[in-house]
């Protein structure tokens, strides 16, 4: 009987291991960088086509209800990596060129919960959440950084590209950096006749609206100055395809797998300078053509997966760190040229706003054999990724970590019956603007505007305003706000707001 029951054992045994596999897809988070709901085919625009994440949304579940936790780059990737809301977490607004590593070493992350659960996990593209400590030495090693909070490898824009400086961060250093021509980053002129955008505007390329008039590089002005490093720059021209070589080389090496990848694009973001293959290939401009080469971008990562037979088994999610920004500092003729095109689709507002447009985002995820294709209404949020891939991947998150991070595995699986968020926290770049949706309704409000408490008999002085109420299933477009007729329902959707910001986390606590 014993010698039976071990003969069974080991082939279960065997079944237990491959049901395990099987539960450890590769993952895929494709990010866009300023790429608004409308901006994408398969959400309804018609100005401009996107077929590659058009064929993922076939294949796989597209949400019109998925949403990026903030309306500005840094706090969303903040919030996407550390699942905590980035309000919270301190100097987590847009992060200045020499800015340090905002989420420390220590910290769980979506990528040390992985890397936990036996993932081989690299970022490739945008980071723009800081380097070093208090500052980033540029010219040694660039540390803490993605590798001190879970990242096996990094290949980086260190911040973002309107500004300084442009060079590729591989690992802990500078890529190519000669150390004979040293790079330095300051906040100021280092030379009264160091050129600028201001000083040498007639040299411009691509002249600036407001804001981008420091050091010049590529025929563009950038915020902040630079000087040296001249063999570590780049052009950027050629971001695109060289976050695509870098992320195909590293799938490559790791097919074997499982493996994560953070692919962070730009493309969308100032300065729109695509590479010359899509210029001109829109009627919408610069903007409009990086839209189409960010498409381009994830078609190239389709066929490489195709390529090594890995579709099958690899969790791919696509999104955007935020709504959409037409003039964000440049003259490129995003404004001009934008005719009928929808940005944000039926959205009110965009990047920097907590209304719609500025965090309802395009949100597919797509794993042939267990998402069935389909389209989702269900709120699912970036923020919920670090708890959601721990849940698909077996892992436990630690009771004082990823705050705010839900595990809505089922709804991103599109598991029948499977119910996303109840309510979701957004906030503009510093958490100064808050939205919250919870069902159908929407709260805007300061983020300290809670209504004041008077001394009995006598009127606040002074009350903060309580606040803007919608109800989305009705007015989508955040036009009609219906706060003065919904006196107790907007008083409970404060009481929330100040709750969820008071306990410091909204995961709840074991």
């Amino acid at each position: 009987m014993n010698t039976i029951l071990r003969l069974l054992t080991v082939p279960m045994a065997l079944l237990t291991v491959a049901a395990q596999a099987a539960d450890k897809p590769n993952i895929i988070v494709i990010i866009a960088d300023d790429l608004g709901y409308g901006d994408v085919s398969c959400n309804g625009a018609t100005e401009l086509q996107t077929p590659n994440i058009d064929k993922l949304a076939q294949q796989g579940l597209r949400f019109t209800s998925g949403y990026c936790s903030a309306s500005t780059c840094t706090p969303t990737r903040v919030s996407l990596i550390s699942g905590t809301y980035a309000f919270r977490i301190p100097r987590s607004g847009i992060a200045p060129p020499n800015g340090p590593a905002i989420i420390k070493p220590g910290t769980e992350t979506v990528a040390s919960i992985l890397k936990r659960a036996g993932y081989a996990t690299a970022v490739v593209g945008k980071w723009h959440m800081g380097l070093g400590d208090p500052a980033p030495d540029w010219n040694n090693e660039l540390k803490p950084g993605p590798l001190e909070i879970g990242f096996d490898h990094c290949f980086l824009l260190p911040t973002t590209n309107d500004r300084v400086p442009q060079v590729y961060v591989e690992d802990h250093r500078v890529r190519n950096l000669d150390p004979a021509d040293p790079l330095w980053v300051g906040d100021k002129k280092p030379a009264e006749d160091h050129p600028t955008g201001i000083s040498h505007r007639h040299t411009l390329r691509m002249d600036w609206s407001h804001g981008h008039n420091g050091t010049i590089h590529n025929g563009i002005g950038r915020i902040g100055f630079y000087t040296g490093g001249m063999k570590a720059r780049f052009r950027d021209e050629d971001l695109a395809d060289e976050w695509v070589k870098q992320s195909n080389a590293w799938i490559e090496k790791h097919k074997d797998g499982p493996f994560f990848l953070y692919f962070s694009g730009h493309d969308i973001h100032v300065p729109r300078m695509p590479h010359e293959r899509f210029q001109g290939k829109t009627k919408l401009g610069f903007r409009g053509d990086a839209v189409i080469e960010f498409d381009w971008c994830v078609g190239e990562i389709m066929k490489t997966l195709d390529r090594l037979k890995l579709a099958d088994n690899t969790l791919i999610v696509v999104c955007s760190d935020n709504g959409p920004v037409l003039d964000d500092g440049y003259k490129d003729g995003a404004v001009e040229k934008l005719g009928d095109h929808k940005p944000a689709g039926p959205y009110r507002g965009g990047k920097y706003t907590v209304f719609e447009g500025g965090t309802r985002i395009p949100f597919v995820t797509r794993w042939p054999g267990r998402i069935k294709p389909g389209v989702s209404d269900q709120i699912v949020c970036t923020v919920d990724l670090a708890a959601s891939l721990a849940a698909l991947t077996g892992q436990s998150v630690g009771e004082g970590a990823c705050l705010d991070s839900f595990n809505v595995l089922d709804a991103l699986l599109g598991k029948e019956g499977a119910k996303g968020r109840d309510h979701l926290l957004q906030q503009d770049n510093n958490g100064a603007k808050l939205g919250l949706r919870v069902g159908d309704w929407k709260l805007v409000r300061m983020k300290g505007s809670t209504p004041s408490k008077a001394k009995k008999g006598k009127a606040a002085k002074n009350p903060p305003a309580r606040g803007q109420l919608y109800d989305l299933s009705k007015d989508p477009g955040e036009t009609n706000d219906l706060a003065a007729q919904n006196t107790d329902r907007l008083q409970r959707m404060n009481d929330l707001l100040d709750k969820i910001i008071a306990d410091g986390r909204s995961r709840p606590a074991k």
